[in-house]
């Protein structure tokens, strides 16, 4: 068995961890003025972009884990930034509501992709696009192989 295949330079997912945990030093200044973390901005970006919708809808948008959903839920209800409330139709569906609080923070959410792309001087905007791209296809692949995994268990 060749061991070159263990060293880190060799690993792809390596380079996913280490950009990971950069990002997420590097959200958190940009955040701090929101008083919420990168996990809770997806969720707010999310309903920025759809309000009032399902917590299912919520989870399939954001591709966030169900527990960590709940949590995070339940952080920006405490906030005062949504509501979760049960659904007029179906009282057994949970719908996710922004407050006023909540569509006003998008105000000041409005200068923080600008912020971050100033951290990405060093690529073009076309190899951002094609960075994209390649991120979502190894995603899509990775979460693929999950349900060939759990189909066979």
């Amino acid at each position: 068995m060749n061991d070159d295949l263990l060293k880190l330079d060799k690993q792809i997912c390596h380079r996913f961890y280490t950009v990971a945990n950069a990002f997420a030093r590097a959200y958190r200044p940009l955040l701090s003025e929101l008083d919420i973390t990168y996990p809770q901005y997806v969720v707010m970006m999310a309903l920025w972009e759809s309000d009032n919708v399902t917590i299912y809808e919520l989870l399939q948008k954001t591709r966030i884990d169900g527990g960590a959903m709940s949590l995070i839920l339940k952080k920006l209800s405490g906030k005062k930034l949504l509501s979760v409330a049960s659904d007029e139709n179906d009282k057994r569906v949970r719908r996710v509501v922004l407050t006023p609080a909540g569509k006003a923070a998008k105000t000041k959410a409005l200068a923080i992709p600008q912020k971050m792309r100033c951290n990405f001087d060093n690529i073009s905007n076309e190899e951002a696009l094609e960075l994209m791209r390649l991120v979502d296809k190894v995603s899509n692949g990775l979460n693929q192989a999950l349900c060939e995994i759990r189909k066979e268990h």
